[in-house]
Order: C-alpha cells, then structure tokens, then sequence
C-alpha cells in the first residue's frame, strides 16, 4: 500500500496555519451574502449514482446565501454568545459518543474512518488537537441539529436541498457541465477535492491534503466559494428517518471513489452524528417586495 503524500503547497494555494492571510477569501467578505434571483432549474441533472434521479424542471424563489462555508471562527462567537455545547461534545464521555475523524491509511490498515471520542469542532482531529491558526477553516464535526441552531442564532436557516443544488448549478460555468466544479480546462483542479487513488495516494494536486480555509478556490459564476468539495454541505431536506441531505462533496471524493463532487450528488447524514468532512452555510430568505 502506497503511503498518502501530503503536498502542502500547489497552485498558491498555501496551507500553512501561521499565516490566515496566505489563501481565502479577504476578512472583509467574510460573512457577506450572495443573491439567488428566482428562477427555474433542472435538479437531477446528468444523474450518474440512483439516488439523483430522477431529472425534475422546478421553479425556486429567490433567496441569499453565504457566499461560503461557515467558518471556524464564526461557529466560535456563536458558541460564545449562545453558550451552545455541540453533539460532538455532549456525547464525548459516552461509550458509543464522538465523532468521525478520517486518517489516511498507512502501514496496511484498511478502515480509514474512525469513532473518535473527543473529536469537536475545537479538536478536529481528535484530543491533543486544536484549530489555533485555523479560524477560516469551515467548521467541522457538527450535525444537523448543531446547523440549525446556529443559522437560527445568525438570523438564516439552513437551505433546503433544491435551493443548494440550485444556487450550485448556477454557479457552473456556461454549457452546463456537471463536473466543471471540480476541474477546469485540461484536468486542472479547481476545487479541494481527492486527487490520486482514494484512500492510499493523495497527490493533493490542488494544493490541499485535507480542508482548505474558504475562499481558497476560484469563487462560482454567481459568486460562491467552496459549492463544490472541501465539505459537504448540511441541508434541512430529509434523506430518510433520522438523517438529512447532504450536498457538494468533500475533499475526499475522487475520480475512483465518491464522484460526488456534483450539483446533483447528494448523501445521508445522521440527524445527531458528525464527522471531520461534514459542515454547512446558511442562507436568508429574499426581503419581501410590494408590486408597484
């Protein structure tokens, strides 16, 4: 088994975490809104796995979304002001309690994921670490129920999975291409996900072995940072009993495992569970306006 390479600095996207400045969006945009006017829209589109199908022509109001994943620092002041305690945090000293932290495997191990106690929001690889110098990184290990606590205290909600995809395949360059998110002209990564045979080689062509601070990436057409890997995404659509959706993919698919770096793509996440790939944004209802 190959062991993972950890490329930490391609395509000026730095990853170094004494220096916040050095990759993302500027810390004046942090926070800002982007307006999603009505419209119509084909979720669905190109299905490659079952569960994106089947094609559908809807019509979406208008709506503002954050134009970027919710970040450490924000979840921060949050917590702070709310005085929240996490899922991740409430269930630490529980026997089957934590949350899914990924290592890449080495050495012959074959089971990457791991139910680590301790793993939080504050300690995203497990105790012993921190997210010191990491502020712009997008929140991980929270769930659903975390997501929405903290849009209700932000004024927002979470979106409903058709205005995410929506808003996302907006977002697509011109012509439509479902997998133009992730890659740009001749292969070029141009968003964090998985490069090289998952789990055991991560080229990290993109410059990113693992998260990315937001921004890092070419913003979408309307404007949006990140709609397409780093995290996935927490909606407020249920998947099945006791879980939600989940859109956008992480930095863990790749090209052999989890194609789901897609507007369409959509996964399960358990209402109370959370894992080291998982965050959110949040988005506001559009101000009503009278006809004149």
């Amino acid at each position: 088994m190959k062991r993972a390479v950890l490329v930490l600095a391609l395509l000026g996207a730095c990853d170094a975490r004494s220096d916040e400045t050095a990759c993302g969006i500027p810390a004046g945009a942090l926070g800002t809104f982007v307006e999603v006017p009505e419209g119509r829209f084909i979720k669905g589109a190109a299905p490659r796995y079952p569960e994106e199908s089947p094609e559908l022509s809807l019509h979406v109001g208008a709506f503002r979304i954050q134009a970027h994943e919710v970040t450490n620092d924000q979840f921060a002041a949050f917590v702070k002001a709310a005085g929240y305690v996490t899922d991740a945090e409430r269930t630490a000293g529980d026997a089957d309690g934590g949350s899914a932290v990924f290592t890449a495997p080495e050495g012959g191990e074959s089971r990457p994921w791991k139910l680590v106690r301790g793993a939080t929001w504050r300690a995203p690889e497990g105790p012993g670490s921190d997210i010191a110098g990491r502020g712009r990184d997008p929140v991980v290990h929270v769930s659903p129920a975390d997501a929405a606590a903290y849009a209700a205290w932000a004024g927002g909600r979470l979106p409903t999975e058709v205005e995410w995809e929506y808003a996302a395949s907006l977002g697509l360059p011109k012509g439509g291409d479902q997998e133009a998110g992730a890659y740009g002209p001749e292969a070029r990564p141009v968003a964090n996900t998985w490069q090289g045979l998952f789990p055991e080689e991560q080229k990290a062509a993109d410059g990113f072995a693992a998260r990315a601070p937001v921004g890092c990436f070419p913003p979408s057409r309307i404007g949006l940072y990140d709609m397409i890997g780093n995290v996935w995404e927490i909606t407020d659509t249920p998947y099945g009993e006791g879980a939600r959706t989940i859109k956008g993919g992480s930095y863990l698919c790749s090209e052999n495992f989890c194609r789901r770096y897609r507007p369409a793509a959509r996964q399960p996440q358990e209402d109370r569970f959370s894992a080291s790939h998982v965050g959110f944004r949040i988005i506001k209802d559009a101000p009503y306006q009278l006809d004149q």
